[in-house]
């Protein structure tokens, strides 16, 4: 819900404390602090940085210029936290305010900027102390990934997975020296022994066949290949039953066998898609791997049809997180396990990866992944490999790769939304200004009546110039010879506002009145009667033309 005045006041009457920070900022604020604030705010619980406002008691609005454009600010802010953390313009009649919302933490994780964890002391920021961060990691129970697996060894853990390991982190380092580490080492360094045991997740990621067998059955997958809903055997079928490292790349190469190509003209040149995308598969199945639970004894699913992909993981989604905020929110469930995946590079810390999976399908012209049928005991994730919309591919590829690196995960959603020709929600409109400066958007009207479209080129691509103009609608010119026309025809009765509307459907009342006043200014027609019993005539008012 929007901020009210009498809500804004409240605050500027409250204590600056747990839950709120003013700052004057008069003339600017710098981004970088501003997001040091939102890694300190939402690891105390959340709250509300206010600019605009004087620091001390009785608090004055004074207005702010910082952060102009509030909706690339909350771009950026996700761009380097990946938490969405809105950002409010509030006009007051003393000045500009501006409030940015900053969630909580959820349970059993902090936010870090650079490695920092932070909180408030007093005027200052300062580390989050080991004890505190130990404490706040271990809310939600211990983490699986990081115990001793009983009676494990190294000998049960794959030479050549732990190589493969090695040599994917000194590569994302750039540290040769990375490579001589003996198995020992690269585990030990790694957080992936515990006073000189195997954990879990050493065994998750490097474990033998034999040894999964014996100690952690359940750490499988199964890939099933089905060319119809039909129920009973698949068409193929295959159990990894081994570390992740021995198997990830097999199972893209068994889902590529059956992976076809779509194709479509573009001018003189055929472009051609796969229907599953390699990128958004492997980020689907590292979270099946990294976020499942196997304190459960079920298998990670993967099963393949023609034209979608279903991924099906024991344990439901982490405390805290829902199908809604799933782009926002991350809590990881086997710390341990991530951090692994982390520092080699095959998943980023900071969640990207379902964010990945949503662009990629809007790229596509795609339907988005689903967790339709998630559950407290599985999630259940399905992507959809149709191309849909092989024009808005067309589209989104014109705007430009360095266009389209600056957009937000939002901005896609944005733009998806347009494309469907449905309404963009709330919390996405603040991407809209950004859209329409990079040409991928258009606003018609201004005010509460504004509307919004995709930008010419989409329409062109589509080969339907026609439907963009019907949704851009007449020029202004033309609606207000329209407006004359209709009331000339009915000169003798006069013209009333209800009918304007049936003349112009695709205006509001208030676009409709600004072009009569307009009309009127030109002494082009004029009016009898106020408020809804007005008739308009043509010619100027006798009134309107006395010197």
């Amino acid at each position: 819900m929007p901020t009210t005045s009498e809500q804004l006041h409240a605050w500027l009457a409250e204590p600056e404390g747990v839950r709120l920070e003013f700052k004057e900022a008069k003339q600017n604020y710098h981004f970088d602090k501003l997001v040091e604030y939102c890694v300190a705010l939402a690891n105390e619980g959340g709250g509300k940085i206010i600019f605009g406002v004087t620091d001390r008691r009785p608090r004055q609005i004074v207005g702010t210029a910082a952060f102009a454009e509030p909706g690339r600010t909350e771009a950026g802010l996700h761009d380097r936290l990946s938490h969405r953390i809105p950002v409010e313009e509030v006009r007051t009649a003393d000045g500009r305010v501006l409030v940015v919302h900053v969630p909580p933490r959820l349970p059993g994780t902090a936010w870090q900027i650079d490695g920092r964890y932070l909180k408030r002391a007093g005027d200052e920021l300062t580390g989050l102390s080991d004890a505190e961060l130990k404490a706040m990691f271990a809310e939600t129970g211990p983490d699986f990934s990081a115990e001793v697996c009983p009676g494990a060894g190294i000998g049960d853990l794959s030479p050549e997975a732990i190589a493969a390991f090695r040599g994917r982190w000194a590569t994302k380092t750039r540290d040769e020296r990375k490579t001589r580490w003996t198995d020992e080492q690269t585990l030990a360094n790694a957080e992936l022994l515990l006073e000189g045991r195997i954990t879990y997740a050493a065994l998750i990621l490097f474990g033998t066949r034999a040894a999964l067998g014996r100690r952690l059955a359940q750490a499988e997958l199964v890939f099933e290949y089905r060319s119809s809903e039909a129920s009973g055997p698949a068409a193929d079928r295959e159990e990894y039953r081994e570390g992740f490292f021995l198997w990830h790349d097999a199972i893209w190469n068994k889902i590529n066998l059956r992976n076809d190509r779509q194709s479509y003209q573009d001018g003189l040149f055929r472009v051609e898609l796969p229907t599953f995308d390699e990128v958004s598969v492997r980020e689907a199945l590292l979270n099946a791997v990294a976020h499942r639970d196997y304190r459960l004894g079920g298998s990670v699913f993967v099963r393949q049809y023609p034209q979608r992909l279903e991924v099906v993981s024991p344990g439901g989604l982490p405390t805290g997180i829902t199908p809604a905020n799933i782009l926002d929110q991350q809590n990881p469930r086997n710390r341990r396990l991530a951090e692994a995946l982390a520092k080699c590079g095959l998943i980023e810390r900071s969640g990207q990866g379902m964010n990945l999976m949503f662009e990629s399908a809007i790229r596509q012209g795609k339907a988005l992944p689903s967790f339709a049928g998630t559950s407290a005991h599985e999630v259940r994730l399905t992507l959809y490999g149709t191309v849909a919309s092989p024009a808005f591919v067309r589209f989104i590829e014109r705007l430009g790769e360095e266009k389209l690196k600056s957009f937000s995960t939002y901005d896609f959603l944005a733009l998806d939304y347009l494309r469907r020709e449905q309404a963009v929600p709330e919390h996405l409109k603040a991407s809209l200004p950004g859209l329409i400066s990079a040409g991928a958007v258009e606003s018609i009207g201004r005010g509460r009546g504004t509307r919004y479209i995709l930008a010419r080129g989409l329409y062109a691509a589509l080969g339907g110039k026609g439907v963009y103009t019907r949704k851009k609608g007449l020029d202004r010119g033309t609606n207000k010879a329209l407006l004359l026309k209709h009331i000339q025809d009915n000169a003798a009765s006069g013209a009333q506002m209800e009918e304007f509307r049936q003349v112009l459907p695709a205006l509001s009342r208030s676009q409709i009145q600004v072009l009569l006043r307009e009309l009127r200014k030109e002494g082009a027609i004029h009016s009898v009667g106020v408020t809804k019993a007005a008739r308009w005539y043509p010619g100027a008012d006798r009134e309107e033309l006395q010197p």
